[in-house]
């Protein structure tokens, strides 16, 4: 009863890691968003303060965004320290054990990316990678989290169908491509190079190119690839396993998130 009580708790911690690490995603995207990334001028300390000791006064402007961000990625540092301790000692799945570790490893090269953006001036192939980085990191914590609940655990009657893995997994790399594409346009200034919506420059394909174009344009092509891809998993999840609500309702939740994507680009784009 203890081991399944310690299992359970650190199921729960893994949980609290997951949603710490989305704040900290929020937080990133408001320092880009804000242009707050060189807020804070150097690393790591914050105008030659340890960043734990920066006084609360001088929290303005955007240093309040960059000094915030650092804040919760040293805490998610910490809880990840713990998180792969606490996993490798009570978890018997080789595997997990290795993923644990393997989040320790991408929060600290996490970690690195950040501190560098910050030294070399935003470089944006360093702020891409940082940007992608955090995604799997996130992911890991999510992944970590579903392996040691108790549904996972102690499935009676697990799923087998190669065919809904094949659509995951696909659904998944064109989700992460997406993302890259995303940060790769944001980071080189491209999210105005095709000013109206959905024609670009009038037109269903654009006749004026340059990179800004190209990046635009491949972001708007992979959001309707992703969308189909999307509608295909979930499609096939309410078609062949109707009764399975641990596949439903997240299924309902990725149809509910790129929905709301979807509107807040076309809102976007209007105003």
């Amino acid at each position: 009863k203890l081991a399944v009580l310690v299992m359970l708790w650190l199921h729960r911690y893994a949980k609290l890691v997951v949603g710490c690490t989305l704040l900290l995603i929020a937080a990133g995207g408001m320092v880009t968003s804000t242009g707050s990334g060189l807020s804070v001028p150097d690393w790591p300390t914050t105008y030659g303060w340890n960043m734990f000791t920066f006084p609360v006064s001088k929290w303005v402007g955007g240093i309040r965004y960059e000094h915030t961000h650092r804040l919760i990625a040293s805490t998610v540092g910490l809880l990840t320290i713990i998180l792969a301790i606490w996993t490798w000692r009570v978890e018997p799945r080789s595997w997990v054990r290795r993923l644990a570790v393997t989040a320790l490893a991408v929060v600290i090269v996490q970690g690195l990316l950040g501190g560098i953006t910050v030294l070399f001036y935003l470089p944006p192939a360093v702020s891409i990678g940082h940007a992608g980085l955090a995604q799997i990191f996130f992911c890991l914590t999510v992944t970590i989290a579903l392996v040691t609940s108790p549904g996972w655990r102690y499935a009676v009657d697990p799923v087998d169908d190669p065919m809904l893995r094949r659509v995951a997994v696909t659904t998944t790399a064109l989700i992460y491509a997406q993302i890259i594409v995303g940060a790769t346009m944001r980071h080189n200034d491209a999210g105005l190079a095709i000013p109206d919506f959905p024609l670009a420059f009038g037109r269903l394909v654009p006749h004026v190119w340059n990179m800004g174009v190209a990046i635009h344009f491949a972001h708007r092509v992979g959001g309707v690839i992703v969308a189909l891809a999307i509608l295909a998993a979930a499609g096939h999840v309410f078609y062949h396993h109707p009764k399975r609500r641990e596949l439903t309702r997240p299924a309902l939740l990725l149809v509910m998130l790129v929905s709301m994507q979807v509107t807040r680009s076309v809102a976007k784009r209007a105003t």
